[in-house]
């Protein structure tokens, strides 16, 4: 059970909240469908649910709040939007990298992928995928951990009929088994005929909390859809009968050709266009929204329109005709102008639905334009890439005006989607989840790949050039650092390594599932650092190896010598180059951005360097000079295996401006990682 309370947004200035204290509850074994217009406060509903937006109120999962919830994503399987993945990864392979970091055997993306149908889509990237594949693999990647609660928002926007029929049925399906859904919609049919309770939002405010029956019965108007190339005259038309005859009659239209009619029959509309010798195209009943109300929506304007209510009268839905039992509705123009006879005047009077007459079309291409309904979405047949291996829920044909608007409950409903089978036991914790997610993180694109050779290749032109001018340091040689540049190429392609280790889960945050953009854990930070040095690691030694079998090709032996001090020189270089990337790591987890992260390894030598020098060099009683020294002395002491002659090649790195300055940046950078994961986490 999810249950939602005092759910309020924080105000932004002046303006009053977005959300002002909703309250609701979603069971167990139901569909709760959340409905509202645009700006209606849906999103941010389901933002503040997921803790992923700061206001007030708490929702509970099954009775916790999610920020108790060790791993959020065993509780509740979440989209919002698109599927939030790098675009030049496989679907495969992100679904491989997701069951590593929510703990479920990787065989389980195999499992989800069959069940939506995916299957021959698994080599794919992400960026190529159509909408309705990508709500697909969306709804696939919130089932990996077989989560008791659905939460998505918008899961039909922008699919065709079939595709939101069948994500209807899965989502059916996944109540079926006892689990608990809820959706956010913005069309009342999608609302009625999908969910078994809907909760109304308007203007950030609850205005109803109804079971799908009582939603329809009372927030769902029969109306009457016309289409005219002569829509505004019989608009006006209508308007103009419709004062004369005192009757509450509301003509809506909604763009081009096409009115909706409330308050009135076909019957009526027809003979109305059939007086005037208007040229009807399309007139059908309809299912529409509240629409306006009756009596307190305004008056009609001078063109025969009144103003819309809060939920709005456009209609976002295909039409959805359906004949009366024992009436013959006229639909179309082939058959030309029909009239009314007695027995259905009567019957129009009496309230019932007669045939619709309709004018005579002029020509014979008019008159091959025949109102067809839009046919219902069918079953799809098994295997299909498509539509996947479900059998959509069709919805119920549109009652008549002198029915209740929502389909008898009874109704037989086909086969629910099929779902991946459930998990049999839960994967116990392990340290090596966070860096097995890391590492397919970080091998499933190639912009690690782009990157070092890109690194390679740069320092191996500085390389060369810096050895025909003769003037660089052979250890500056070797590492393709000019004196000019505050870092070697090398440094800097280990800073953006870093920084795209969280750098891209801001962008792409393939963990927005496991509560918020990217989980502040300190074992997803500790697997983002380890990968990170590792990374840098196997650069500084690609980088320099390169450089000397090219300098020794080039120039001979002399520039390839090994120096004497090469232990603390190689310290040296293997500490800058963790040390960038570590700052990459650190400050993009900070800011959320790529850029922000390489920016702080670039402080480092332009800002903080000279902020170091200028606060040693500066008039003081006392002075440290000779401290590296006197450290040295300390390395004195037997170490076993030979381990001070690395003490002391550490100790000469981190006394050098440089490696001083990275390192305070390091102890800046890493407490202000601790202190907002300890704040996110208060909140």
């Amino acid at each position: 059970m999810i249950q939602a309370i005092g759910l309020t947004s924080s105000p932004r200035k002046d303006l009053p909240p977005a959300l002002d204290n909703v309250s609701f509850e979603a069971r167990p074994g139901r569909v709760t469908a959340l409905l509202g217009t645009h700006g209606a406060g849906k999103t941010t509903t389901v933002r503040l649910m997921l803790e992923l937006q700061q206001g007030r109120g708490i929702t509970y999962f099954r009775g916790r709040p999610l920020h108790s919830i060790a791993h959020p994503s065993h509780e509740v399987g979440v989209l919002l939007g698109d599927v939030p993945g790098h675009p030049a990864r496989t679907v495969r392979g992100h679904l491989r990298m997701l069951c590593a970091a929510v703990g479920v055997p990787a065989s389980r993306a195999d499992d989800v992928l069959e069940a939506v149908g995916l299957v021959s889509l698994r080599d794919q990237r992400l960026g190529t995928l159509s909408r309705g594949m990508d709500r697909r693999l969306g709804l696939a990647c919130a089932l990996l951990a077989d989560p008791h609660a659905l939460v998505f928002d918008g899961p039909t926007v922008g699919l065709s009929a079939r595709e939101g029929a069948w994500m209807q049925g899965a989502l059916r399906a996944h109540a079926t088994r006892g689990g608990t859904v809820l959706f956010t919609t913005d069309d009342p049919k999608e609302a009625a005929r999908a969910a078994d309770r809907v909760v109304t939002l308007d203007a950030g405010r609850l205005v109803a909390d109804q079971d799908a029956a009582d939603f329809a019965r009372t927030r769902l108007r029969p109306r009457v859809a016309v289409r005219s190339p002569h829509a505004a005259r019989l608009a006006a038309l209508l308007a103009k009968e419709a004062r004369s005859r005192r009757r509450a009659v509301e003509v809506v239209r909604e763009g081009g050709s096409r009115l909706s009619v409330y308050g009135s029959t076909c019957g009526e509309v027809g003979e109305t266009a059939f007086r005037h010798g208007i040229l009807v195209h399309q007139l059908a009943d309809e299912v529409g929204d509240a629409g306006p109300s009756g009596d307190a929506e305004g008056p009609l304007s001078s063109d025969g329109l009144r103003g819309t209510g809060s939920l709005g009268a456009e209609v976002r839905q295909r039409v959805l005709a359906v004949s009366e039992p024992g009436a013959e509705r006229v639909d179309d123009v082939r058959n030309g102008p029909v009239s009314l006879t007695s027995a259905e005047a009567e019957a129009t009077e009496e309230g019932a639905d007669p045939p619709a007459p309709v004018a005579a079309a002029k020509d014979a291409q008019q008159r091959s334009q025949s109102p067809v309904a839009s046919p219902e979405p069918s079953a799809v047949p098994e295997g299909s890439p498509d539509a996947g291996e479900a059998t959509p829920r069709t919805p119920s044909p549109s009652p008549s005006p002198s029915s209740p608007a929502r389909p008898p409950l009874s109704a037989p409903l086909p086969a629910p989607s099929p779902l991946p089978p459930p998990l049999a036991t839960r994967a116990a914790p392990s340290p090596l989840r966070p860096l097995r997610y890391e590492l397919h993180r970080i091998t499933g694109v190639g912009t690690g790949y782009f990157t070092v050779a890109g690194v390679i290749a740069v320092s191996a032109v500085l390389c060369l050039l810096l050895a025909r001018t003769g003037h660089t340091p052979q250890h500056y040689l070797l590492a393709s650092w000019p004196e000019e540049l505050p870092l070697p190429p090398a440094a800097l392609g280990a800073g953006l390594l870093g920084a795209l280790a969280f750098g891209e889960e801001y962008r792409h945050p393939a963990l927005a599932a496991d509560r918020g953009a990217v989980p502040r854990r300190l074992s997803f930070l500790t697997a983002k650092l380890a990968v990170a040095a590792i990374t840098a690691l196997l650069l500084a030694g690609l980088t320099v190896g390169c450089d000397a079998v090219l300098l020794h090709l080039v120039y001979g032996e002399e520039l390839t010598k090994v120096p004497a001090d090469w232990l603390s020189l190689s310290v040296s270089w293997v500490s800058l180059m963790v040390g960038c990337a570590w700052a990459g790591v650190l400050a993009a987890g900070i800011f959320r951005s790529t850029t922000a992260g390489l920016a702080a390894v670039l402080a480092v030598p332009i800002v903080v360097v000279p902020v170091v020098r200028k606060a040693l060099e500066g008039a003081s009683a006392r002075s440290a000079v000779g401290f590296p020294g006197r450290l040295r002395h300390l390395t004195l002491v037997q170490w076993p295996f030979g381990i001070e002659r690395f003490i002391a090649g550490a100790l000469k790195a981190v006394a050098q401006p440089v490696g001083g300055a990275l390192m305070l940046s390091l102890s800046a950078l890493l407490g202000a990682y601790l202190l907002t994961a300890v704040r996110g986490r208060a909140r």
